[in-house]
């Protein structure tokens, strides 16, 4: 019997099993892993982005646990020798229009309670000489990091303090009784006094398993992105972002620079027709079907038709996808920009066609599930993780 059976091994379910371990050392847990490997999914195919919450409404779970997340984040890496840097980014407004956002973006920043700065057009280009903009945010505290090592490392702790990672274990059957749960997985019967679904992608069909019919379903978006090629890499110094469309929920074509030195450039936000399909081609009918006779994303896609078509256009017409990244830095061309690996986004969606903008945590009787944590969830991992550890201790009478 386990105190807390955690399903999910990417970097939300990791830093819950780690939360528990540090604060109940001799707590009993498990974390469940369908595939082979830990952080196969959004973890892995993460864009490596330390994210500092400028975006996220003030009071919202995104914009706290961001905040904080950051500096958790870089004090983890710090004390474990994990390689990461604090590039800072800024935030630019391309044309005069933009700068009403912009503003709006740099107050909401500041509400925030964070650090950060208003750059005039020179003040800009003295530190990124090679972009196009009228003005911009700097935002010192943003960074970069491999979030597959973070979940090595967190991996390695957990089973030191005598957690087991049960691999290429996918969930069948979950059954939540007065005095626990009951999780069936294709190798194992597991018993535990306390579940927490930490299942990412497949999220809402877990919490489905275990009995809970929620307002929302996990719709899957692809972001696809290139890179720059290695002599062309000295033209970024700096996270490079746009100012966000306000009638479009994704932030646009931006340049990330990465810890092994590549930079990315992207994304483009296209639905994925299989919830982990990271290749134009990937497919799966049930997943599509899922998707396409759900009431709430014909109402989404009707609201973001025009952009939505813009999307779709450019993840096929590489000429369109570099207007947008011309928009920012005029000087790359197109032989500049190489194809690199995608990812796919977790993002709830309401039956009303509304997307769940916040971190979405849902208790139940023996069980809990993180049911929507798309970005900045891998910034904020470590405070969701000691979030959900004390939103359970109550559940479970611990022997420490």
């Amino acid at each position: 019997m386990y105190d807390y059976v955690i399903i999910g091994g990417g970097i939300v379910g990791l830093s819950v099993g780690l939360a528990l371990t540090e604060q109940f050392p001799n707590v009993k847990i498990a974390i469940i892993e369908k595939e082979a490997k830990l952080a196969a999914h959004q973890t892995g195919h993460n864009s490596g982005v330390i994210h500092s919450g400028i975006y996220y409404k003030p009071g919202s779970f995104k914009a706290k646990f961001a905040r904080e997340g950051s500096q958790s984040m870089i004090a983890f890496c710090q004390k474990h020798g994990i390689d990461h840097d604090i590039c800072g980014k800024v935030i630019v407004a391309a044309t005069e229009a933009e700068r009403v956002e912009l503003h709006k973006l740099y107050e909401r920043g500041l509400q925030n309670g964070l650090t950060i700065q208003l750059l005039s057009k020179e003040e800009l280009h003295e530190i990124e000489p090679n972009v196009s903009g009228v003005q911009a945010i700097r935002v010192p505290a943003a960074g970069i990091v491999n979030y597959c090592q973070v979940c090595e490392k967190m991996g390695e702790l957990i089973t030191k303090q005598g957690g087991d990672i049960l691999l290429q274990s996918p969930v069948e059957q979950i059954e939540e009784h007065e005095d626990g749960v009951t999780i069936q997985t294709s190798r194992h019967t597991i018993k535990a006094r306390m579940l927490i679904n930490c299942a990412g992608l497949q999220s809402d069909r877990v919490a489905k398993k275990a009995g809970y019919e929620l307002d929302m379903k996990i719709v899957p978006f692809r972001g696809e992105y290139y890179q720059l090629k290695e002599e062309k890499r000295h033209l970024v110094n700096h996270l490079i972002y746009p100012v966000p469309n306000p009638n479009f929920p994704f932030l646009g074509v931006h340049f990330t620079r990465m810890i092994d030195g590549a930079v990315d450039v992207g994304p483009n936000a296209v639905l994925s027709f299989k919830r982990e399909g990271y290749k134009k081609t990937d497919f799966h009918a049930g997943d599509l079907a899922e998707v396409l006779t759900y009431k709430g994303f014909w109402k989404l896609a009707s609201r973001y038709l025009k952009e939505g078509m813009g999307e779709m256009a450019r993840s096929y017409n590489k000429r369109l996808f570099l207007k947008e990244v011309q928009k920012l830095m005029p000087m790359i061309e197109e032989d500049d920009l190489v194809p690199a690996p995608a990812g796919v986004r977790a993002q709830a969606l309401r039956e009303d066609g509304g997307l769940v903008d916040d971190f979405f945590i849902v208790k139940g009787e023996r069980s809990v599930h993180v049911c929507n944590a798309p970005s900045p969830a891998a910034t904020a991992s470590l405070e969701i993780g000691k979030y959900v550890a004390k939103l359970v201790e109550t559940h479970v009478e611990i022997q420490v």
